[in-house]
């Protein structure tokens, strides 16, 4: 998806059904809790981070941190890339401006709540 097609809010304009498609697909992956949480401690750190540094932050097993890690990376949240051992991940800025531009409610398109 091109950032042409990513910059029109939801509160503008409805998605078109290939937009709607691929931004179901990442809420999907950030709709569990312990993703949302690595997706925080990977967007939040500067660079990048190993998986090393991340584990600790969880009380589920490697194998589970792992899986979850996949789902971000196949929903082009974050990137990674193998160094021995150890695999460090980093987030992909384009998916989230993506995210944040589809969320952004224009200034004169705000109610009072």
């Amino acid at each position: 998806m091109s950032k042409q097609e990513c910059c029109t809010p939801i509160s503008v304009a409805p998605l078109a059904a290939e937009a709607a498609g691929v931004g179901a697909g990442v809420f999907k992956a950030l709709g569990d809790p312990v993703r949302l949480r690595l997706m925080s401690i990977i967007a939040s750190a500067e660079g990048e981070v190993c998986v090393c540094d991340i584990t600790p932050h969880f009380d589920v097993s490697g194998p589970t941190i792992s899986h979850h890690l996949k789902v971000l990376r196949e929903a082009g949240l974050v990137d990674c890339e193998r160094r021995g051992t150890w695999v460090y991940y980093w987030p992909i800025p384009a998916r989230l401006e993506w995210i944040a531009s589809l969320l952004a409610v224009p200034a004169t398109n705000q109610r009072h709540a």
